[in-house]
């Protein structure tokens, strides 16, 4: 019943495809965990089964598609849809969090994709330089590298242009789904043809809002665009490589 819910749930939100439905498979459950500090994390029952399912999954909808987003723990089960959408020149967003510190990930997801979002590790308080992580993924074949850093913001790295994203001080309830919700609004950002800057000023207004109030209900296109106008944010040289 739960998944026959969500699927309803889908359809009303106008999400496109078809859900596929089998009674020898459960709906997976999932439980998310956060405080008002901003830490967060979250229990699933990642069953291998299901996770198959991605190998059989409908790719048609990747033809005429702006962008494919993929999730680095799916797995090799996401290579299939990246390998599409390469022969089809739909460009890839990779969210690789914290697995860009296994060189064999790296190099077999990050290759694949045009945008790449990851953390500097798992819980996003390390003090590795976000910029050594950036480059990194540059040198991986990435064109976009964007380091996620929790409360303080992001950095946004593209050919020459490296930017510092300062988020906003905000009052904490909820911080699951805030990473999720910043590869949206960059997604959208860059399907609205916004410039890179454009883009990350939304996507961290997008995510900064998301954390003030618990659940997946978001704000409006307004009430984020005027919160992206108010961040600070600095243009940073990029050191040449030794």
């Amino acid at each position: 019943m739960r998944g026959h819910n969500l699927a309803q749930q889908l359809k009303e939100w106008g999400v496109q495809g078809e859900v596929r439905f089998s009674r020898d498979i459960k709906t997976p459950l999932e439980v998310d965990i956060s405080d008002r500090t901003g830490a967060r994390t979250y229990f699933w029952q990642r069953e291998k089964h299901v996770l198959a399912t991605l190998d059989t999954a409908d790719l048609s909808l990747l033809q005429g598609a702006q962008m494919l987003y993929v999730d680095w723990y799916d797995g090799d089960h996401i290579v299939r849809a990246m390998d599409e959408a390469a022969r089809l020149n739909v460009p890839v967003f990779l969210n690789l969090e914290h697995a860009h510190t296994d060189p064999a990930l790296l190099a077999r997801y990050a290759g694949r994709a045009c945008i790449c979002q990851a953390v500097t590790d798992a819980a996003q308080k390390d003090d590795s330089d976000p910029l050594d992580v950036a480059r990194k993924l540059i040198q991986a074949g990435v064109e976009t590298a964007i380091i996620t850093l929790a409360s303080e913001g992001s950095l946004v790295v593209s050919g020459e242009e490296a930017l510092r994203i300062h988020a906003p001080q905000m009052v904490a309830v909820d911080g699951c789904g805030a990473g999720a919700t910043f590869s949206a609004g960059f997604i959208y950002g860059r399907l609205q043809c916004s410039g890179l800057e454009e883009s990350a000023r939304f996507a961290t207004a997008a995510a900064s809002l998301k954390v003030t109030r618990a659940g997946l209900e978001m704000f409006p296109l307004e009430e984020i665009n005027a919160l992206a106008t108010q961040i600070r944010v600095e243009r940073l040289e990029i050191p040449a490589s030794e």
